[in-house]
């Protein structure tokens, strides 16, 4: 099973359904946000661009896969899902928040000055909603309570990916 899975691991095909997933989840947050008219707020914004950075983090070993790939994949992926997942926990603690006043967030999002996103791709990274809102559920669970658990479906792949590269074939 762990030779199976090393396998895997080291495959294009693992890295391409990383990808495919990271897409969808990108295809429909822009499908919520221009057809379901669910506007996204700062936390939305920050994980959704974290979901770009596991996206972006699979995609040079979907495209050339060797060694140099798979590490920095590996890097980008485990920064990116824990950031994500740090970020959907504190969007919920917001919206659970017994005292609304002490629980907000930015009005602009927060991006370096050299990649401003919101002004570049304002369909995109533009915040125009409310951390606190509830606005859609899905078995009395709100969007960030989802992506708690979609980064920590994430993070756990991830760190298992990453301990079958390390310790059981020994090589990235």
């Amino acid at each position: 099973m762990f030779l199976a899975l090393s396998t895997f691991t080291a495959s294009r095909l693992s890295w391409g359904l990383l990808f495919l997933t990271a897409l969808g989840l990108e295809v429909v947050a822009l499908y919520f946000q221009h057809r379901m008219d669910l506007q996204p707020c700062i936390m939305c914004i920050y994980q959704r661009t974290a979901v770009f950075g596991v996206l972006f983090s699979a995609l040079p070993a979907t495209i050339l896969n060797n060694v140099i790939t798979r590490a920095i994949g590996f890097v980008g992926w485990g920064v990116a899902a824990i950031w994500g997942l740090r970020l959907a926990m504190e969007h919920v603690d917001i919206q659970t928040a017994t005292n609304p006043f002490f629980a907000t967030c930015e009005i602009v999002p927060n991006f370096p000055t050299w990649a401003p996103l919101h002004q570049w791709l304002p369909n995109i990274f533009g915040a125009t909603g409310d951390c606190g809102d509830i606005d859609w559920a899905l078995f009395d669970m709100s969007m960030p309570q989802w992506m708690i658990v979609i980064f920590t479906i994430y993070t756990v792949i991830w760190a298992i990916m990453l301990f079958n590269r390390l310790f059981v074939s020994r090589s990235f």
